[in-house]
């Protein structure tokens, strides 16, 4: 009866080593299916746990649903594509007369180990625009005003001589702190002309990201004076809101300003330049100045932030558009422009929408080499030039893409006592234009638009 028992335990244990072999393979066999099907079915990712940045958040596209977040399908992890080409293609019988070429199999071990980090890798994409929802909410076009500045064109002097807009989100404070301290102060320049300053937001798309952002606005405002807030979502494609909503805001509020400057927060102004450019120049006239980009075709690469599909817009070439760094137009023309924009359909890329309204109203926008709004590149030609440089600068009107530091650091640079170039600068006559590189007379070119300004040292779009 001993011997039997002893039996029945090697049994038992054979059979509980086997359910353990057949659960290990299982598990490892299994494990890879079980990932792919919690990616198919919308796990969330590092990226949405921790929270996206905030240049994501601002870029996202306008009126996305959660249901219309297409399921990515993840690329099979690495060992399950050996394991599929180990199957479909056998391994080479070796010839009679040779040796074979059977790859050993500690070096097939090497390379699942290092294809298998590639797993890490996969994630879900960010979710394409839905431009058929925004086609069927795009007339909802007159959203509520939170914040206004009823006051900011009244007062003691009036009207202001140049009102400075700046596009800008909740969450910049900084950017808006710098721009108040440095170029975009308010005050009165000389007799006559008055400098004032408006910041343009939305309500912020992901509120938890700032929490109490409206108590931040609200003290903001009371403390600046210069905030003007609406009730729609603050993202790329409904920055055309806060152009049509600016606009109605002026012709309400500040139909008497002569001039307006409107840009980004991310740019630095040479605000004394602008003025001497418009001395002399015509409030009650046309007046649109900038960094003017012609014959620019729709963009249909769908993995571009600038995609248009052509059920959005069917034509191959945009009007002509303003780079939206920053541009000036006067008084005359925002009030026009006001009522042109309400006849025009809404556009998703703002820029190209306010080209649209100004080929509404028949005026062809005026290019000036002094705005750079796609930045300032160093030339193949001068790989030594110091595009930094505040001697630099300081014949510009608007560059574009600095950060907060650079902004700072240019600005008292620029209106440092002692600063000393090279060469003398004196104010540009009306219109600004690049010195030849060699003396004689040119022959001007037959189209305005492709006049030559001089060395071309900035983007092309």
């Amino acid at each position: 009866m001993r011997r039997i028992h002893l039996k029945g335990d090697v049994v038992c244990t054979l059979i509980l080593l086997v359910a353990l072999c057949l659960l290990l393979y299982a598990h490892h066999s299994l494990t890879p299916f079980w990932e792919s099907w919690q990616l198919e079915q919308g796990a969330p990712s590092s990226r949405s746990l921790l929270g996206a940045p905030m240049a994501l958040q601002d870029t996202r596209p306008a009126f996305t649903k959660t249901s219309d977040l297409p399921r990515c399908k993840p690329e099979p992890p690495a060992r399950l594509a050996f394991q599929i080409q180990a199957k479909a293609k056998p391994p080479a019988k070796p010839k009679p007369h040779g040796r074979p070429k059977i790859q050993p199999r500690a070096k097939a071990k090497g390379v699942v180990k290092k294809a298998r980090p590639t797993k890490t890798s996969v994630g879900p994409t960010l979710a394409p625009f839905d431009f058929e929802d925004y086609l069927r909410k795009k007339d909802n076009r007159d959203f509520r005003m939170v914040i206004d500045q009823p006051d900011k064109c009244g007062g003691p002097g009036g009207a202001p001589y140049m009102l400075i807009a700046i596009k800008s989100v909740a969450a910049d404070f900084d950017k808006r702190q710098v721009v108040r301290r440095t170029w975009g102060r308010e005050g009165d320049i000389q007799e006559g002309i008055n400098v004032r300053t408006v910041f343009l937001l939305g309500v912020p798309k992901n509120s938890s990201s700032l929490p109490l952002w409206d108590r931040l606005l609200a003290y903001e405002s009371n403390t600046f004076k210069d905030i003007l807030l609406w009730d729609f979502e603050d993202t790329f494609f409904n920055l055309t809101l806060k152009e049509t909503h600016f606009l109605q805001w002026v012709n309400r509020s500040c139909a008497g300003v002569k001039f307006i400057f409107k840009g980004d927060a991310d740019v630095y102004v040479n605000v004394e330049n602008i003025l001497e450019m418009l001395r002399g120049q015509d409030e009650h006239s046309d007046l649109f100045v900038g960094d003017i980009i012609v014959r620019a075709r729709p963009i249909r690469r769908r993995n571009s932030k600038y995609f248009v599909p052509e059920f959005v817009y069917g034509q191959g070439v945009y009007p002509s558009y303003a780079g939206g760094g920053g541009f000036v137009m006067s008084g005359h023309t925002a009030l026009r422009l006001n009522r042109a924009c309400q006849e025009v359909e809404l556009f998703p890329i703002d820029d190209v929408f306010l080209g649209m309204c100004l080929l509404r109203i028949g005026l062809q926008p005026t290019r000036h080499e002094g705005f750079r709004t796609f930045g300032i590149v160093r030339s193949s030609a001068a790989p030594h030039l110091q595009v930094f440089d505040p001697c630099f600068y300081r014949e510009l009107m608007v560059v574009h893409s600095l950060t907060v530091p650079q902004i700072w650091l240019m600005y008292n640079l620029l209106h440092d006592p002692h600063l000393t170039c090279h060469s003398t600068w004196t104010p540009t006559s009306w219109p600004f234009k690049w010195r030849d590189k060699a003396p004689g007379p040119t022959k001007a070119k037959a189209n305005p638009e492709d006049q030559d300004y001089g060395e071309k040292v900035f983007v092309n779009h």
